[in-house]
C-alpha cells in the first residue's frame, strides 16, 4: 500500500475532471487566461501524474485577446467513448458576457492534437458530457435561472449532442437547482451511470469558503432527480477559516480498475492568514457506495493530509507536477505558460533558454505581453532568472514578475540607462503602482534577478556571484485571490516590455530556476 501526500497537484490546478480508459487515468483542469490551456495529465495509479500535453495548444484555436484575468478557460470535462476522447469547456469573458461560450473538442490521443473547437448553442458555464448505454451523448451545464427565487440561483440543464454534427438536438431538460435552498451556483455538474441509475454530482455555494459537493439521482438520464438526504457529501465550510484546506468542492468521480471508486476535488491551503497564494489545487478522496448513494471520504468526511491508495506503486517515478523538479525550467517543460497567446519565444541553440522578443504591452494590460511563467507551487521557494539584457534599448525593461492579474502584481525589472542599469521593484495593487525599492548596478551584458519567497514574504534581489543585493520585499498577502478577487493563484515568471513604444528588441532568458525550499531543506 502507498500513502499519497496532498495536494495531488499543487498550485493552480482547479476544477479537475478525470476519466479512466483501461489501466490509464486522464485528468484535465482549468487554466483561465494562461496558454497553452487545459493541461492533460496521465496516471496509472491515481497517485503519480505526468503531464502529456495541453488541449488548447495551437495558436488560433481560441481567441483570448482582451480577456481579463480570471476569465478564459473554465471547468473542462474529459470523457472517453468508442475510441475517442472528448473535452467540453467554457470560454468566459467576465467583462463581455456576450463573448465566448461552451465548446467541444475531440482527439484520438489525449496527448493531442485536439480538434478545433466547435461551439455549442448553450448558455452558461461548466459543461460536461456523458454517454449512455446506447451510445447517445448528453451535454449538461450550469446557467443562471431566468426567474430566480434568490440571487445567483442556478440550474443544471441537459440536452442530447448529435455525435456526427456536434450540434445539440432534441428537447432541453432542467435537472437540478441545488441541494440547499438559497445556495448559489449549483455548478460543475457531472453525470455518471451506475447500477442502472444516473447520478448527478454538482458543486454549490460558490467556489470559496462555502463550496460543497452535492448529489442527486434518477432512473433516467433526463430525470426527474431526487436529492440525497445526506447532502452535502463533501464540504469543509463547517470547519471554519482555520482549516488546513478550505473551499473544497467541484468533484468528479471515477471507478478504478480494481472496482474501487475515487473523486478528485479542488481545495485551497491558506497560510499567513486566510490567503491562498497557491490557488485552488487538486486533491483525491476515496468514495464508497451505501444504499445506492456515494459517500466521499468515508469515515472521515474531509480532505486529509494524505490518502491511502492501495494500488499505488510506491516505487513509481513521481511525474510533473506532483513532485516538482528542483532546478532549471527548460524549453519544452509543460509548466511554462504565456498569457492569452504564444509569445513567439525561440529556444537558444544550447536548449537551455529562450530568445524572448520584447513587446510594447505591459503586465498591466489584458493582452499578450512578453511573459513566460510557471505556477507557484510551494510556500517557500527560490526563483532566479539570468537575463541577457544587452539587446534592450534605453528605457526598455525586463525582469521577474509575481503575477496575480493585470491590476495586482509585483515586478523586479532591469532598465539600461547609458552606463548603468536601474533595477526597480514595483507593486501594482488594485491598478495603482508603488515603487518598493531601487538599486543601480553597473552596465552589464547579463543580470541575475531573484525571488526569495518565504510564506507571505517575497524578497526581490539582485545576485552577483556570492553577493546578493536586496531591492525590496513585497507582501504576498496582498496578491492572492482572497485579497484581490478572481480564481487563480500566483504565477512566477519573466517579462519584457518597452512600455508602449515600438520595439524590435530581444531579451535572452539564459536560465530560469525554481527551487522549492521544502524539497532542498527536507
Amino acid at each position: 500500500m502507498s500513502r499519497v501526500a496532498h495536494p495531488l497537484l499543487p498550485g493552480t490546478y482547479p476544477d479537475p475532471s478525470i476519466c479512466r480508459v483501461g489501466a490509464d487515468y486522464w485528468l484535465v483542469t482549468s487554466t483561465f487566461e494562461y496558454v497553452p490551456g487545459l493541461p492533460v495529465l496521465h496516471s496509472r495509479d491515481l497517485a503519480h501524474w505526468t503531464q502529456v500535453g495541453h488541449v488548447v495548444e495551437r495558436a488560433g484555436m481560441l481567441d483570448l485577446e482582451g480577456i481579463g484575468s480570471s476569465g478564459g478557460l473554465y471547468a473542462p470535462t474529459i470523457r472517453h467513448h468508442d475510441g475517442l476522447f472528448w473535452v467540453v469547456c467554457t470560454l468566459v469573458d467576465r467583462d463581455d458576457p456576450g463573448r465566448g461560450g461552451n465548446f467541444v473538442v475531440t482527439a484520438t490521443d489525449p496527448a493531442g492534437p485536439w480538434s478545433d473547437p466547435v461551439w455549442l448553442d448553450a448558455a452558461g458555464i461548466d459543461p460536461s458530457i456523458a454517454f449512455d448505454a446506447d451510445g447517445r451523448a448528453w451535454v449538461h451545464g450550469t446557467r443562471l435561472v431566468a426567474e430566480p427565487e434568490w440571487p445567483q440561483q442556478t440550474e443544471v440543464w441537459l440536452r442530447e449532442l448529435d455525435r456526427e454534427t456536434l450540434r445539440l438536438v432534441g428537447p432541453e431538460h432542467v435537472l437540478w437547482t441545488g441541494a440547499v435552498r438559497g445556495a448559489v451556483w449549483a455548478e460543475g455538474p457531472h453525470l455518471l451511470e451506475k447500477d442502472g441509475r444516473w447520478y448527478l454530482v454538482a458543486a454549490e455555494g460558490g467556489t470559496e469558503l462555502h463550496h460543497a459537493v452535492a448529489v442527486a439521482r434518477a432512473d433516467h438520464v433526463t430525470g426527474p432527480y431526487e436529492g440525497y438526504a445526506g447532502n452535502p457529501v463533501l464540504t469543509h465550510r463547517h470547519l471554519g477559516r482555520g482549516a488546513g484546506v478550505v473551499g473544497v468542492g467541484h468533484a468528479d468521480l471515477v471507478e478504478a480498475a480494481d472496482g474501487s471508486w475515487w473523486a478528485v476535488v479542488l481545495g485551497s491551503r491558506p497560510y499567513g492568514g486566510l490567503h491562498t497564494n497557491l490557488g485552488r489545487e487538486t486533491f483525491l478522496v476515496p468514495v464508497s457506495w451505501e444504499d445506492g448513494w456515494p459517500v466521499l471520504a468515508p469515515g472521515v468526511g474531509r480532505v486529509t493530509d494524505d490518502v491511502e491508495v492501495p494500488f499505488a506503486d510506491p516505487a513509481a517515478r513521481a511525474g510533473v507536477p506532483q513532485v516538482v523538479p528542483s532546478g532549471p525550467v527548460l524549453p519544452g517543460d509543460p509548466r511554462w505558460t504565456a498569457l492569452r497567446a504564444p509569445v513567439g519565444s525561440v529556444a537558444t541553440p544550447d536548449g537551455g533558454g529562450w530568445r524572448l522578443p520584447v513587446r510594447a504591452a505591459t503586465p498591466a494590460e489584458p493582452t499578450t505581453p512578453a511573459f513566460l511563467g510557471v505556477r507557484q507551487q510551494h510556500r517557500d521557494v527560490d526563483v532566479r532568472a539570468v537575463l541577457g539584457i544587452a539587446g534592450l534599448a534605453d528605457g526598455e525593461r525586463a525582469g521577474l514578475v509575481v503575477r496575480q492579474s493585470e491590476a495586482d502584481h509585483v515586478t523586479l525589472t532591469a532598465t539600461p540607462t547609458g552606463d548603468a542599469v536601474l533595477v526597480r521593484a514595483v507593486h501594482r495593487r488594485g491598478g495603482v503602482e508603488t515603487v518598493l525599492g531601487e538599486a543601480a548596478r553597473p552596465a552589464a551584458d547579463a543580470l541575475t534577478l531573484g525571488l526569495r519567497v518565504r510564506g507571505q514574504r517575497y524578497a526581490l534581489v539582485v545576485e552577483e556571484g556570492e553577493r546578493v543585493t536586496a531591492v525590496a520585499v513585497a507582501d504576498g498577502s496582498t496578491l492572492d485571490s482572497m485579497a484581490t478577487g478572481g480564481f487563480v493563484g500566483l504565477w512566477l515568471g519573466v517579462v519584457a516590455t518597452s512600455d508602449g513604444r515600438p520595439t524590435s528588441s530581444v531579451v535572452e532568458v539564459r536560465a530560469f530556476e525554481y527551487h522549492p525550499r521544502e524539497v532542498l531543506e527536507g
